[in-house]
Protein backbone atom coordinates (compact mmCIF):
# COMPACT_ATOMS: atom_id res chain seq x y z
CA UNK A 1 0.00 0.00 0.00
CA UNK A 2 1.36 3.41 -1.02
CA UNK A 3 0.85 5.44 2.23
CA UNK A 4 1.16 8.31 -0.23
CA UNK A 5 3.74 10.61 2.53
CA UNK A 6 6.55 10.57 0.16
CA UNK A 7 8.19 13.43 0.63
CA UNK A 8 7.26 14.97 3.53
CA UNK A 9 8.52 15.44 6.48
CA UNK A 10 8.51 14.49 10.04
CA UNK A 11 10.01 15.08 13.90
CA UNK A 12 10.34 12.52 15.73
CA UNK A 13 11.02 12.50 19.02
CA UNK A 14 13.37 9.97 21.39
CA UNK A 15 13.81 8.35 17.98
CA UNK A 16 17.67 6.55 18.57
CA UNK A 17 15.93 3.59 19.45
CA UNK A 18 13.22 1.82 20.85
CA UNK A 19 9.96 3.02 19.61
CA UNK A 20 10.76 5.65 18.51
CA UNK A 21 13.50 4.69 16.06
CA UNK A 22 10.32 2.30 14.68
CA UNK A 23 8.82 4.87 13.72
CA UNK A 24 11.67 7.15 12.13
CA UNK A 25 12.70 3.47 10.44
CA UNK A 26 8.80 3.04 9.35
CA UNK A 27 8.67 6.98 8.20
CA UNK A 28 12.06 7.08 6.32
CA UNK A 29 10.70 3.46 4.20
CA UNK A 30 7.97 5.63 3.24
CA UNK A 31 10.68 8.60 1.89
CA UNK A 32 9.58 10.84 4.81
CA UNK A 33 12.44 13.27 5.27
CA UNK A 34 13.06 13.37 9.44
CA UNK A 35 13.90 15.61 12.22
CA UNK A 36 15.01 12.96 14.62
CA UNK A 37 15.99 14.09 18.36
CA UNK A 38 17.52 12.00 21.53
CA UNK A 39 19.54 13.18 24.66
CA UNK A 40 22.75 11.40 23.25
CA UNK A 41 24.05 12.06 19.93
CA UNK A 42 26.62 9.58 19.37
CA UNK A 43 23.16 6.68 18.98
CA UNK A 44 21.44 9.58 17.30
CA UNK A 45 24.08 9.91 14.60
CA UNK A 46 24.33 6.46 13.99
CA UNK A 47 21.06 5.87 12.93
CA UNK A 48 20.29 8.84 11.20
CA UNK A 49 23.14 7.70 8.91
CA UNK A 50 22.05 4.52 8.53
CA UNK A 51 18.76 5.92 7.26
CA UNK A 52 20.11 8.20 5.07
CA UNK A 53 22.30 5.14 3.23
CA UNK A 54 19.02 2.94 2.96
CA UNK A 55 16.31 5.17 2.08
CA UNK A 56 18.17 8.00 0.72
CA UNK A 57 16.04 10.42 3.10
CA UNK A 58 17.26 13.65 4.44
CA UNK A 59 17.61 13.51 8.13
CA UNK A 60 18.38 16.38 10.30
CA UNK A 61 19.80 15.50 14.06
CA UNK A 62 19.15 17.48 17.38
CA UNK A 63 20.66 15.54 20.37
CA UNK A 64 19.46 17.48 23.67
CA UNK A 65 16.69 16.77 26.12
CA UNK A 66 13.57 18.12 25.07
CA UNK A 67 11.87 18.35 28.50
CA UNK A 68 14.15 21.58 29.11
CA UNK A 69 13.09 24.65 27.49
CA UNK A 70 16.25 25.21 25.58
CA UNK A 71 16.06 21.62 24.22
CA UNK A 72 12.41 22.42 23.49
CA UNK A 73 13.93 25.53 21.59
CA UNK A 74 15.86 23.83 19.83
CA UNK A 75 13.90 21.35 18.40
CA UNK A 76 11.15 23.27 17.41
CA UNK A 77 13.85 25.48 15.52
CA UNK A 78 15.16 22.58 13.74
CA UNK A 79 11.27 21.42 13.39
CA UNK A 80 9.80 24.10 11.51
CA UNK A 81 7.35 23.40 8.80
CA UNK A 82 6.79 19.74 9.41
CA UNK A 83 3.96 17.85 8.17
CA UNK A 84 3.98 15.20 10.51
CA UNK A 85 4.93 15.12 14.65
CA UNK A 86 5.78 12.01 16.59
CA UNK A 87 5.87 12.55 20.13
CA UNK A 88 7.67 9.96 22.47
CA UNK A 89 9.84 9.88 25.79
CA UNK A 90 11.02 7.33 28.26
CA UNK A 91 8.31 6.74 31.02
CA UNK A 92 9.09 7.85 34.76
CA UNK A 93 10.87 4.54 37.21
CA UNK A 94 8.07 2.35 38.47
CA UNK A 95 7.62 2.60 42.40
CA UNK A 96 5.15 3.31 45.33
CA UNK A 97 2.46 6.18 45.95
CA UNK A 98 4.00 6.41 49.24
CA UNK A 99 7.21 6.91 47.58
CA UNK A 100 6.21 9.90 45.12
CA UNK A 101 6.73 13.89 46.07
CA UNK A 102 5.60 16.85 44.52
CA UNK A 103 8.36 17.26 42.28
CA UNK A 104 8.35 13.47 40.91
CA UNK A 105 5.23 13.97 39.70
CA UNK A 106 6.56 17.18 38.25
CA UNK A 107 9.06 15.41 36.20
CA UNK A 108 6.50 12.84 35.03
CA UNK A 109 4.54 15.93 33.73
CA UNK A 110 7.25 17.48 31.80
CA UNK A 111 8.40 15.20 30.04
CA UNK A 112 5.12 13.03 29.28
CA UNK A 113 2.79 15.94 29.56
CA UNK A 114 3.72 19.38 29.28
CA UNK A 115 6.65 18.44 26.19
CA UNK A 116 4.53 16.90 23.79
CA UNK A 117 1.66 19.69 24.31
CA UNK A 118 4.43 22.04 24.22
CA UNK A 119 5.53 20.60 20.34
CA UNK A 120 1.86 20.36 19.11
CA UNK A 121 1.21 24.41 20.34
CA UNK A 122 4.52 25.28 18.27
CA UNK A 123 4.02 22.93 15.50
CA UNK A 124 0.35 22.56 14.84
CA UNK A 125 -0.23 26.34 13.55
CA UNK A 126 2.00 25.46 10.11
CA UNK A 127 0.07 22.00 9.73
CA UNK A 128 -3.41 23.80 9.52
CA UNK A 129 -2.07 26.39 7.27
CA UNK A 130 -1.36 23.84 5.08
CA UNK A 131 -4.36 22.38 5.99
CA UNK A 132 -2.34 18.55 5.87
CA UNK A 133 -0.62 17.54 9.03
CA UNK A 134 -0.16 14.23 11.23
CA UNK A 135 0.86 14.34 14.82
CA UNK A 136 0.84 10.63 17.05
CA UNK A 137 1.81 10.12 20.47
CA UNK A 138 3.53 7.95 21.89
CA UNK A 139 1.61 6.91 25.50
CA UNK A 140 1.21 3.48 27.25
CA UNK A 141 -1.44 0.78 27.92
CA UNK A 142 -1.52 2.28 31.15
CA UNK A 143 -4.13 5.21 30.45
CA UNK A 144 -6.83 2.66 29.26
CA UNK A 145 -5.64 0.10 32.48
CA UNK A 146 -3.67 1.82 34.68
CA UNK A 147 -0.31 0.25 36.17
CA UNK A 148 0.28 -0.54 39.80
CA UNK A 149 3.76 0.60 39.69
CA UNK A 150 3.91 2.77 37.17
CA UNK A 151 1.48 5.94 38.57
CA UNK A 152 3.41 8.32 37.45
CA UNK A 153 3.53 7.36 34.08
CA UNK A 154 -0.26 6.42 34.90
CA UNK A 155 -1.19 10.16 35.75
CA UNK A 156 0.98 12.18 33.17
CA UNK A 157 0.08 10.13 30.09
CA UNK A 158 -3.43 10.24 30.85
CA UNK A 159 -3.20 13.85 31.26
CA UNK A 160 -1.89 14.24 28.01
CA UNK A 161 -4.50 11.75 26.88
CA UNK A 162 -7.17 14.19 27.92
CA UNK A 163 -5.86 17.11 26.09
CA UNK A 164 -5.10 15.38 22.94
CA UNK A 165 -8.95 14.21 23.19
CA UNK A 166 -10.28 17.96 22.89
CA UNK A 167 -7.48 19.40 20.62
CA UNK A 168 -7.94 16.58 18.21
CA UNK A 169 -11.40 17.45 17.54
CA UNK A 170 -10.19 21.36 16.72
CA UNK A 171 -7.63 20.92 14.62
CA UNK A 172 -9.51 18.32 12.90
CA UNK A 173 -11.61 20.72 10.27
CA UNK A 174 -7.74 21.83 9.08
CA UNK A 175 -6.70 18.47 7.48
CA UNK A 176 -4.68 17.79 10.87
CA UNK A 177 -5.15 14.28 12.53
CA UNK A 178 -4.05 13.78 16.15
CA UNK A 179 -3.89 10.29 17.67
CA UNK A 180 -2.45 8.42 20.29
CA UNK A 181 -0.58 4.91 20.19
CA UNK A 182 -0.34 3.08 23.48
CA UNK A 183 1.87 0.33 23.54
CA UNK A 184 2.26 -3.10 25.72
CA UNK A 185 5.43 -4.41 26.52
CA UNK A 186 7.50 -4.20 23.26
CA UNK A 187 11.37 -5.48 23.15
CA UNK A 188 12.68 -2.04 24.53
CA UNK A 189 15.33 -0.90 26.75
CA UNK A 190 12.18 -0.09 29.27
CA UNK A 191 11.28 -3.39 29.03
CA UNK A 192 14.50 -4.29 29.78
CA UNK A 193 14.88 -1.96 32.93
CA UNK A 194 11.52 -3.17 34.03
CA UNK A 195 12.15 -6.67 33.65
CA UNK A 196 15.41 -6.27 35.28
CA UNK A 197 13.46 -5.12 38.59
CA UNK A 198 11.37 -8.05 38.69
CA UNK A 199 14.47 -10.35 37.94
CA UNK A 200 15.79 -9.07 41.11
CA UNK A 201 12.72 -8.40 43.43
CA UNK A 202 12.33 -12.41 42.90
CA UNK A 203 15.92 -13.65 42.75
CA UNK A 204 15.18 -14.76 39.16
CA UNK A 205 17.21 -14.72 36.23
CA UNK A 206 16.17 -12.00 33.55
CA UNK A 207 15.66 -14.78 30.85
CA UNK A 208 12.91 -16.03 33.71
CA UNK A 209 11.48 -12.55 34.27
CA UNK A 210 10.62 -12.05 30.92
CA UNK A 211 9.12 -15.27 30.38
CA UNK A 212 6.61 -14.83 33.19
CA UNK A 213 5.66 -11.44 31.82
CA UNK A 214 5.39 -12.88 28.06
CA UNK A 215 3.16 -15.98 29.15
CA UNK A 216 0.95 -12.68 30.81
CA UNK A 217 0.09 -11.23 27.04
CA UNK A 218 -2.07 -13.14 24.89
CA UNK A 219 0.00 -13.05 21.78
CA UNK A 220 2.70 -14.74 24.29
CA UNK A 221 5.40 -12.71 23.22
CA UNK A 222 6.60 -8.75 23.28
CA UNK A 223 6.07 -6.72 20.30
CA UNK A 224 8.81 -5.57 18.10
CA UNK A 225 9.48 -1.67 17.64
CA UNK A 226 8.90 -2.77 13.17
CA UNK A 227 5.53 -3.57 13.65
CA UNK A 228 4.78 -0.55 16.46
CA UNK A 229 6.47 1.86 14.25
CA UNK A 230 4.42 -0.08 10.80
CA UNK A 231 1.28 1.35 12.71
CA UNK A 232 2.68 4.74 13.20
CA UNK A 233 3.17 5.28 9.58
CA UNK A 234 -0.53 4.07 8.88
CA UNK A 235 -1.37 6.97 11.12
CA UNK A 236 0.89 9.27 9.35
CA UNK A 237 -0.56 8.76 5.87
CA UNK A 238 -3.08 9.78 3.60
CA UNK A 239 -5.62 6.70 4.35
CA UNK A 240 -5.86 8.42 8.24
CA UNK A 241 -7.27 11.43 7.57
CA UNK A 242 -10.81 10.40 9.30
CA UNK A 243 -9.08 8.36 12.45
CA UNK A 244 -9.37 11.60 15.00
CA UNK A 245 -8.06 11.35 18.75
CA UNK A 246 -8.38 7.69 18.71
CA UNK A 247 -6.30 5.87 21.20
CA UNK A 248 -4.87 2.93 19.44
CA UNK A 249 -3.51 -0.02 21.69
CA UNK A 250 -0.72 -1.99 20.47
CA UNK A 251 -0.33 -4.61 23.24
CA UNK A 252 -0.69 -8.03 21.80
CA UNK A 253 -4.24 -8.27 24.04
CA UNK A 254 -2.56 -7.60 27.20
CA UNK A 255 -5.00 -4.96 28.12
CA UNK A 256 -8.57 -6.81 29.06
CA UNK A 257 -10.89 -4.80 27.50
CA UNK A 258 -14.47 -5.17 25.86
CA UNK A 259 -14.27 -1.76 24.04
Amino acid sequence: MDLGIKGKRALVCASSKGLGLGCAEALAAEGVDLVMNARGSDALVAQADRLRAEHGVEVQTVACDVTTPDGQAQVIEAAQGVDILVTNAGGPPPGLWSEWDREDFIKALDANMLTPIAFMKALLPSMMDKGWGRVVNITSQSVRAPIAVLGLSNAARTGLTGYVAGTARQVAPYGVTINNLLPGIHATDRADSLDAGVSAQKGISLDEARAERAATIPARRYGTRQEFGATCAFLCSQHAGFIVGQNILLDGGATNLTM
